[in-house]
């Protein structure tokens, strides 16, 4: 997958399953012999090139409230596990090359037509849970919302930027395979209208 969802929960699945009889006599069933089939199958070995990918672990993720104060509302949460696995051969790399992996935020569309939330107000921690032996996949840095006063650089996820990255391809290949997360803070003015809002991050893996 490429891209992921940062909404909220809302996907339910009702279901009801009918029972249906037919009412009549009992009839006695008398067997008349049993075959039996055996079943085969061939599975080559696929010799085509590896491939390096993105996966991510789910498409919806929630905030929640949580550390607001008199002037700031704060809803904090987690991107399900990203993962980017590297199948190729190390020799098929060319050297020097590696790869990383972006995201950015939609702006936060209210579901009663409240002014939207802007992507500036989302920020993120990004965390590696798995970054391999060889220490050359990182995490990036984070990134600040706009109502962080004392950031440098106060913009949330408007652009896109680093999620985690990897130095060398190549050196790092036999490993196979990463996993990483972010920590997501959306902060909002205190008088913010209340109502269900949804956004979505997309995260975009390069080389």
């Amino acid at each position: 997958m490429n891209a992921t969802r940062l909404a909220r929960w809302t996907a339910v699945t009702a279901g009801a399953a009918i029972f249906v009889g037919i009412a009549g006599a009992a009839v006695a069933e008398e067997q008349h012999g049993d075959e039996a089939v055996d079943v085969s199958v061939s599975i080559a070995q696929i010799d085509e090139p590896g491939v390096l990918a993105m996966s991510i672990a789910g498409t919806t993720t929630t905030l929640v409230e949580n550390g607001s104060d008199a002037l700031v509302r704060q809803f904090t949460g987690s991107l399900p596990t990203v993962t980017v696995t590297d199948t190729r051969d190390p020799g098929d790399i060319p050297a020097g090359v590696g790869w990383y992996v972006l995201g950015s935020s939609s702006a936060f569309a209210g579901d009663a037509g409240q002014p939207a939330i802007g992507a500036d107000h989302l920020g993120w921690t990004p965390r590696l849970i798995d970054g391999g032996d060889a220490g050359l996949v990182t995490e990036g840095d984070p990134v600040q919302t706009v109502l962080d006063t004392t950031a440098p650089d106060p913009f949330g996820l408007v652009d896109q930027e680093l999620f985690a990255m990897a130095l060398d391809s190549a050196a790092i290949a036999a490993e196979g395979q990463w996993t990483a997360t972010a920590d997501l803070t959306l902060r909002t003015p205190a008088e913010v209208a209340p109502g269900s809002y949804s956004g979505t991050v997309t995260l975009s893996l390069f080389e």
